[in-house]
């Protein structure tokens, strides 16, 4: 880590404010995912009721983000960003209010909580194209690594604070529902956080490559094509979301949420740190290969947990495969940014990320009910079976498909 300077060389200041947002967001998602099953356990639900909901959240979240793609070339994206701040913000206060099954499903569906260890929200695809316009070509990958770092650290940091309502409840002999919902309160209020930071964004940032957004156009049919890619890898992690992994370890070893958080502080840190590998992998085997060729053994770890006998090797299990199966992350989304035009960047960081919660909303009440018929883990089987089988078809696909700087890369050697 010796001289790890946080932007690459090149960027744009402006990279910092979207990273401290990521950071903010990421942070609060960090101890929601963990907190949000063991609160509706508390209310009384079901694994297959938590399930529902959590499809709920990942379906309202892929649907807004497809109309935000939709509509991105009509809007500024730092207005989009605001508006979904205030949405973020008035989550965290109506998820305390309700306890009543249908209230909560609608505000899965309409607010912005995250079950998941990745985001899957409205912000996201209008943070990466900002964040495209702030470096040069050469420097977008390492970008990006950069920008899941942050956010992967600050998860960690959150997943570690769902501990906080226990040891308020232990300690000052408050209500555990109580302390949970003032989390809540906290995760709204991370929401309000951000808004004076994306207001903050310089004006000139959207317009730095003096072309305006527009509807995907000649990328279309490609775009399209990883998108369904995308939805299968989305479909299989529906599967095991941090919220239902967290519900297994809590109904499989009867975990409390003080000692969940702790595995997934770490795992959260071992996720993290990869990421800086990406950019360096990438840079030698190419994007897809980087893609591909770490994502495969983390799927095969995530298919033998479930048949590990004891706790300590379930664990040693989940913190390999955090150890790689983040790292596809920034290359996946540098490569999308790179196979498009610059106008186009903004529809298709839409439509490439609304597998992440559309396409992955199908499957936790799937998996919910698995876990409530069984506390073998076969939503961990599924998910590592359909991620693996992702890896391969995106592999035949479009190895040959490289971003320009890999071509000029190659023609370089060639000439050398």
């Amino acid at each position: 880590m010796l001289g790890f300077q946080l932007l690459p060389a090149g960027t744009l200041p402006d990279a910092k404010r979207l990273f401290a947002a990521r950071a903010l967001r990421a942070f609060a998602d960090g101890y929601v995912a963990l907190l949000l099953p063991y609160y509706l356990t508390l209310l009384g639900y079901s694994a297959l009721d938590i399930g529902i909901l959590i499809t709920a959240t990942l379906l309202g979240s892929g649907a807004m983000t497809l109309g935000t793609g939709l509509i991105a070339h009509r809007y500024r994206s730092r207005s989009l960003l605001a508006a979904a701040s205030l949405l973020m913000a008035a989550t965290g206060i109506l998820i305390t209010l309700a306890t009543d099954f249908w209230p909560l499903l609608i505000i899965a569906v309409i607010g912005t909580i995250n079950p998941s260890n990745g985001d899957v929200s409205v912000f996201l695809p209008l943070e990466q194209t900002l964040l495209t316009h702030t470096t040069p070509a050469q420097s977008r990958t390492a970008l990006f690594a950069r920008y899941s770092l942050v956010a992967a650290l600050a998860a960690a940091i959150g997943a570690q604070a769902a501990a906080l309502p226990d040891l308020a409840a232990r300690v000052a002999g408050i209500d555990i529902k109580t302390a949970i919902q003032a989390m809540f309160l906290l995760y709204g209020a991370a929401g309000l956080a951000t808004l004076p930071i994306y207001r903050g964004l310089s004006p000139a940032l959207e317009a730095r490559d003096n072309t305006p957004p527009t509807p995907l156009g000649s990328s279309r049919r490609m775009v399209y094509k990883l998108a369904a890619l995308f939805s299968l890898d989305a479909f299989g992690g529906g599967f095991a979301v941090q919220s239902l992994l967290a519900l297994w370890l809590f109904q499989r070893f009867g975990l409390s949420v003080t000692e969940a958080a702790s595995i997934f502080l770490w795992t959260g840190i071992l996720a993290a740190f990869s990421q800086l590998a990406a950019a360096r992998i990438a840079a030698r085997i190419g994007l897809i290969n980087t893609m591909v060729f770490t994502h495969l053994p983390a799927n095969l770890l995530c298919m033998l947990v479930p048949f590990m006998p004891s706790l300590p090797l379930v664990i040693l299990l989940l913190f390999l495969r955090a150890a790689l199966s983040s790292m596809d992350i920034p290359a996946r989304v540098s490569y999308v940014m790179a196979v498009v035009s610059p106008a186009e960047r903004p529809a298709a960081a839409s439509v490439t990320n609304v597998p992440r919660s559309l396409a992955s909303a199908l499957s936790p009440a799937l998996a919910g009910y698995m876990l409530a018929v069984s506390s073998f883990g076969w939503p961990l089987v599924v998910c590592g079976g359909l991620k693996i089988i992702y890896d391969l078809v995106l592999l035949r696909m479009f190895q040959s498909v490289k971003p320009p700087e890999e071509n000029e890369h190659s023609v370089n050697r060639e000439n050398t």
